[in-house]
């Protein structure tokens, strides 16, 4: 381990545990924010995605949030039971078409203060300059991942 500036939060001399802890950290700020709403943040996310999408095949789906089947499929369920979202079969019996349904579309609506607040926060704590940075940089780092898989 490498010093920091806070010595009680090394960094670690591994990028994938790196961006797995300051995941598990913002993951846990902004459920703390959407749970009194009974959401999780995994679950904002796919709200957010279909908002956007609209209409989208479940793998296209996995493969925007770079979500294995697995738990995108149990997401999926859950979501689906509480009438969040919608599906439909593809042309072939293995694909689903997901969209956001009414209840989900009212969720998101619902979810969407807790969420922007959160945003801001962070943006005022980090400034412009980093937050746009912190985008760009895991766009970059997803992008990579996704176009040349593993390194051989």
């Amino acid at each position: 381990m490498t010093k920091s500036a806070n010595p009680s939060m090394p960094t670690l001399p591994c990028l994938c545990a790196n961006f797995r802890r300051a995941s598990r950290a913002l993951t846990q700020l902004y459920d703390d924010a959407l749970r009194p709403l009974g959401l999780r943040a995994t679950q904002f996310t796919v709200l957010q995605a279909l908002s956007l999408a609209a209409n989208i095949p479940q793998g296209k789906l996995g493969r925007v949030l770079a979500m294995d089947t697995t738990t995108l499929t149990r997401t999926l369920l859950i979501m689906r039971r509480r009438g969040w979202i919608s599906t439909r079969p593809g042309k072939d019996k293995r694909e689903r078409w997901l969209r956001l349904a009414s209840p989900g579309r009212i969720q998101f609506q619902r979810a969407l203060p807790r969420w922007e607040k959160v945003q801001a926060q962070l943006r005022r704590r980090f400034g412009n300059k980093p937050w746009r940075d912190f985008f760009k940089l895991t766009d970059e780092v997803t992008r990579t991942i996704a176009e040349y898989g593993k390194f051989k």
